[in-house]
C-alpha cells in the first residue's frame, strides 16, 4: 500500500460512540461523501468493545474500498488487519509498531507543532506525519497549536504525506491544503454536521480546488 496514494483527501476521524450500532450509521454516509481515510478512535471503551468497533469499521472500510487507521494501539491495528496505525506520542516507538505490524502497513505519527519530530519520525520509518492542532478543538482543547507556516516548511522538507488535524473546517481547511497538507482529519465539523453526508462531499471537493 503506497501511503502517497492513500494518505490524502478528507482523513475522517471517529467519534467517540459507545453503541456500534450508531458508529456505522455515522461513518457509513461520511464514505459515501467522499473520505479517503477512515482513523478509528474511541478514547471512552473498553478492550472488548474496541475490538468489536474496529472489526466492524474494517468491514466497512473494505467495502468502500478506503484506508483504515487504527489510533494509538499496534496490537489492535494488527489483531483487525487494520491498513495502519496512527502513533502519538506517548503509543509507543515507530520501530515496535513496524516490528507488529509488518513493511506492508502504514504508521503514522503525531508531531504536533515540531517539524524536526516529522523530521525524526520519517527517519524512523514514519509513512506520514500529522501536526495540529490549528485551530481551537473541542476535542482535544488543551492542545498545542501549530502554525500554518509549519506545513509549508515540512512541505519543504519532507516527501511523505502530511495532515493537519484541529479545529478544522471547510472555512478554514483551503489554507491548510494550500499551505502544503495533503489530508485533512476532521471530527467534530464532520460528524456532527446535520447531513455527515454532504459535509464529507463538502471537505473532499476542497481538494479539487486546489
Amino acid at each position: 500500500m503506497n501511503p502517497q496514494q492513500t494518505i490524502s483527501g478528507l482523513y475522517a476521524v471517529t467519534p467517540d460512540i459507545s453503541d456500534t450500532n450508531e458508529l456505522l450509521r455515522s461513518v457509513r454516509p461520511a464514505l459515501q461523501g467522499g473520505a479517503r481515510v477512515l482513523q478509528y478512535r474511541n478514547k471512552i471503551a473498553d478492550t472488548a468493545l474496541k475490538q468489536a468497533q474496529a472489526r466492524a469499521l474494517r468491514q466497512l472500510t473494505r467495502e468502500f474500498k478506503i484506508t483504515f487507521i487504527v489510533n494509538d494501539d499496534a496490537q489492535l491495528a494488527a489483531q483487525v488487519d487494520a491498513d495502519g496505525v496512527h502513533l502519538g506520542g506517548a503509543d509507543g516507538s515507530v520501530a515496535a509498531a513496524r516490528a507488529l505490524l509488518g513493511s506492508s502497513k502504514i504508521i503514522g505519527v503525531s508531531c504536533y507543532n515540531r517539524a524536526s519530530l516529522a523530521q525524526e519520525a520519517v527517519h524512523q520509518g514514519a509513512d506520514y506525519v500529522a501536526f495540529g492542532a490549528f485551530f481551537s478543538s473541542n476535542v482535544k482543547p488543551g492542545a498545542v497549536k501549530a502554525d500554518v507556516a509549519l506545513l509549508r516548511t515540512a512541505r519543504d522538507m519532507l516527501s511523505v504525506p502530511i495532515v493537519a488535524i484541529g479545529g478544522i473546517t471547510q472555512i478554514n481547511g483551503s489554507a491548510l491544503i494550500d499551505a502544503g497538507a495533503d489530508a485533512l482529519a476532521v471530527i467534530t465539523a464532520l460528524f456532527d454536521a446535520p447531513d455527515i453526508e454532504l459535509a464529507a462531499h463538502g471537505f473532499s471537493t476542497l481538494f479539487s480546488r486546489t
